[in-house]
């Protein structure tokens, strides 16, 4: 009996947290737009927790939403010889018992990387090379939308690790258009915190594809999250306060880049102006090309 009642009540939390996260799905589908009647959409299977649980969302959603919209699930083998078999294959027989098609493209990125190129922080030159190969195939099999599982705390992440390692204010965006492939991005996850996804693809024993990346869990963003973690340890909603200011720009005191002109009083009595004099623009622009040789010296080395 006791076991009955701790399997019903682990399925009604499973199903209340599926509702939640499909409500905020749809919320960030609404705002920006992301989906239109027609449109057949890519999601991109990394193997792990979020993009699977994004697959189930979608699927989940497609049963109810207002426009008609086709799935096909794309998984890219980047080539590790110790990929699990078995896990991939729950992966595939998991996406026929939602109705998906699923495609496993085989690739050799990890030899490149590790191998051929012996990258020592292959990050982004994986990622580059994983998010070509989804757009190829993508495009290949007419897709016009490729869906990512970025949720709030990868937003997160993203703007602390552009402020930190880049000097600047950045994260990605909710959908962005991409010019080359003409495909467009969307997350629908951008509302949704990461261990809600955790619960719930553990709840409903959705399959993983644990990553054999010999980098996983060895990164800056990981380090970057470890940070994160413990300024909301130690400044309470420290993470919630982030996410908002990044939702509301609008909120934010910053100056732009122009010449504030004051007449009629000296600059030694300017207290609360900024003055960007012309010396200062220079200066502005001699760091602008320092970071874009930075910029393109780390490209070059990837």
């Amino acid at each position: 009996i006791i076991y009955h009642l701790f399997a019903f009540s682990q399925q009604n939390h499973y199903n209340w947290l599926m509702q939640k996260i499909l409500s905020l799905a749809r919320k960030a589908i609404s705002d920006y737009n992301m989906i239109q009647d027609g449109d057949k959409i890519a999601v991109g299977l990394s193997g792990g927790k979020d993009s699977i649980t994004l697959l189930a969302v979608l699927a989940e959603y497609r049963k109810f939403a207002p426009e008609k919209f086709d799935l096909v699930a794309i998984n890219i083998d980047m080539g590790f010889a110790d990929l699990d078999e078995n896990e991939a294959q729950a992966v595939s027989d998991y996406c026929a018992s939602i109705g998906v098609p699923f495609i496993r493209e085989k690739t050799q990125i990890a030899d490149i990387i590790f191998n051929i190129r012996k990258e020592k922080c292959p990050c982004s030159l994986c990622s580059k090379m994983r998010r070509g190969a989804l757009n190829t195939i993508a495009i290949a099999n007419g897709c016009n939308k490729l869906a990512l599982g970025h949720h709030a705390d990868d937003i997160i992440e993203t703007y602390m690790l552009s402020m930190l390692y880049e000097g600047r204010l950045s994260t990605f965006a909710p959908k962005s258009y991409m010019d080359r492939s003409g495909i467009t991005l969307i997350r629908p996850f951008i509302y949704v915190e990461e261990k809600q996804l955790s619960y719930l693809a553990k709840t409903n024993n959705l399959p993983i594809i644990h990553n054999p990346c010999p980098q996983d869990k060895h990164t800056k963003r990981q380090d970057i999250k470890d940070l994160i973690g413990d300024l909301d340890n130690n400044f309470p909603n420290a993470k919630d306060h982030i996410m908002s200011a990044i939702f509301h720009p609008e909120r934010n005191n910053l100056w732009d880049k122009v010449d504030i002109q004051t007449p009629n009083c000296p600059t030694s009595n300017i207290a609360h102006s900024v003055i960007l004099s012309q010396n200062d623009d220079k200066l502005l622009t001699e760091n602008d090309k320092i970071s874009q040789l930075l910029d393109e010296k780390n490209l070059s080395n990837n």
